[in-house]
């Protein structure tokens, strides 16, 4: 029987997202969720009939927010709003993103403050179950109101327009018409009504699809670039001694105390480590090596930062306006400048920690500073090139993440006719941040391979048995270098490894 998530709008956590999003666990609707939805369902009905002036519902919507809607208009202004703002550009969202954009948007309009028929979260729910997912251009957002023109497109499915991608994950999706595919699933479009359209398209839940799949994949990122910390201090003949806990404790910030638990363990039984305790003649290792505690460390805390926010927006009520009782409130929660900061924050995390890698790799294939180690880790250098391009290929991934790295969340250009004049722009660093993760995986996937390949020429003697399970994961997969070799399959054997948290 297939995992099954249970949607209450209150309860969604990351590790929920990431079932559903990539290992297609089943979704479903609670009947309580669904009760207190269609109550305050009740509330927008009765001040409709009441003859109340409501934003949105009978309005126009942003800087047309004065003209008012006749009652026999108000479904049509719905469908009107889906169709004028699926206006996004550029290449779809992979099929994790937008399953974590339905299920998040599901679950937001399950809260009773939503106002709408708790039968669209039901739709949503349906579709992702039956692996219909709609087609949702990456770019055209600037994340105020909300990812509107993303959420847009998705709501378009919901209607039986536009595209749709349909499979489960895992399994080559089938792009077909969302009329055709709603049928073939046995699911009926959905006719909007008041506020619906409204409440699909004010929210945040496209940013935060990208945010919660990127804290979860940087997660594992963190942890395996210590492996490959840990290999290449070995292979370079470094102390741990730096990693001691006395030194962070008087320094204990949370991400150097626990990257130096870490180092600690990986380093613990090591024979490379006896070999050279007491007749090494350096006083000090350079930075990245005796400062990977405060360098990941910092790394780490940004992540744990984007964590936190990840952890509010997965149950946050982001749409507008919100019903309260009997009373309908105006508000800006739909404004992604949380999640905006967040992504920026994590984009320069993974660039830290990919820089700090780089600069191992370089220890490691020059000879000036390898202890020892053949020159770019081949024993026939200068006839063979060895892993030479290991580092030119990680330092040209470093400087695309450092140009990457400009915040996007500070880049605000007004919109709509001003009404919206202060905006995140948190698609864009949405898309600049998935960007950098690629990239710092394949940088610390060049590590690992630099790092094992620097291992070999310490033999016989071996690392701990902590660190020896690493180093035999990246050996099942890539054999020691004894002549020159293609080594794009091996550096891609090795980052689809890491990005599937197999070397964690």
């Amino acid at each position: 029987m297939p995992f099954t998530i249970a949607l209450t709008g209150e309860s969604l956590t990351l590790d929920d997202l990431v079932m559903v999003a990539r290992n297609g666990a089943r979704v479903q609707v609670s009947p309580d969720a669904a009760a207190r939805a269609d109550a305050s369902r009740a509330t927008i009905l009765r001040l409709l009939e009441g003859g109340a002036v409501v934003y949105g519902v009978n309005t126009g919507f942003g800087r047309l927010a004065s003209e008012r809607i006749a009652p026999a208009k108000i479904c049509e202004l719905q469908r009107n709003l889906i169709l004028s703002h699926a206006a996004g550009v550029g290449d779809p969202l992979p099929l994790d993103v937008v399953r974590g954009m339905m299920l998040l948007r599901a679950n937001v309009l399950l809260r009773p403050t939503a106002g709408v028929r708790a039968a669209l979260a039901g739709q949503l729910v349906a579709m992702l179950n039956a692996g219909v997912h709609p087609v949702v251009p990456e770019q055209g957002s600037v994340g105020a109101s909300g990812d509107l023109a993303p959420l847009a497109h998705m709501a378009l499915s919901l209607i039986g327009e536009g595209e749709v991608d349909v499979g489960m994950p895992g399994r080559p999706p089938r792009r077909t018409g969302a009329a055709k595919a709603l049928a073939e699933a046995g699911i009926e479009p959905i006719a909007l009504e008041a506020k619906e359209g409204l409440a699909f398209i004010n929210g945040t839940q496209a940013q935060t699809s990208v945010l919660a799949l990127l804290v979860h994949d940087a997660g594992n990122l963190w942890r395996t670039a210590h492996g490959a910390a840990a290999m290449s201090i070995e292979a370079l003949l470094g102390t741990p001694a730096p990693f001691e806990q006395r030194l962070h404790d008087l320094r204990p910030h949370d991400g150097q105390r626990r990257s130096a638990a870490l180092l600690r363990a990986l380093f613990e039984g090591s024979e490379i480590r006896e070999s050279h305790r007491d007749n090494d003649p350096r006083v000090q290792d350079a930075y990245s090596l005796r400062c990977a505690p405060q360098i990941l460390g910092a790394a780490g805390d940004a992540l744990e930062f984007a964590r936190r926010i990840v952890d509010v927006e997965l149950n946050a009520v982001t749409d507008n306006p919100l019903v309260f009782g009997e009373e309908v409130i105006s508000g800006g929660n739909f404004h992604g400048q949380p999640v905006a900061l967040a992504l920026d924050i994590l984009g320069i995390g993974l660039t830290t920690l990919a820089g700090v890698a780089e600069r191992r790799i370089e220890r490691l294939v020059n000879p000036d500073y390898s202890q020892g180690l053949p020159a770019f880790l081949t024993p026939h250098a200068g006839l063979q090139s060895g892993l030479m391009m290991i580092q030119i290929g990680a330092a040209s991934l470093v400087a695309e993440c450092r140009a990457l790295c400009t915040p996007a969340s500070v880049q605000s250009i007004p919109t709509d006719a001003n009404q919206e004049d202060v905006v995140p722009m948190s698609m864009a660093a949405a898309y600049k941040t998935r960007r950098i993760l690629a990239n710092a995986q394949r940088v610390v996937a060049a590590e690992l391979i630099a790092g094992a390949q620097g291992l070999e020429f310490r033999k016989p003697l071996e690392v701990g048995p902590a660190l020896r399970a690493v180093v035999q994961i990246v050996r099942e997969h890539v054999s020691p270098l004894t002549d020159d070799r293609p080594l794009t399959p091996d550096l891609e054997r090795i980052t689809a490894l890491l990005a599937r948290g197999a070397l964690v």
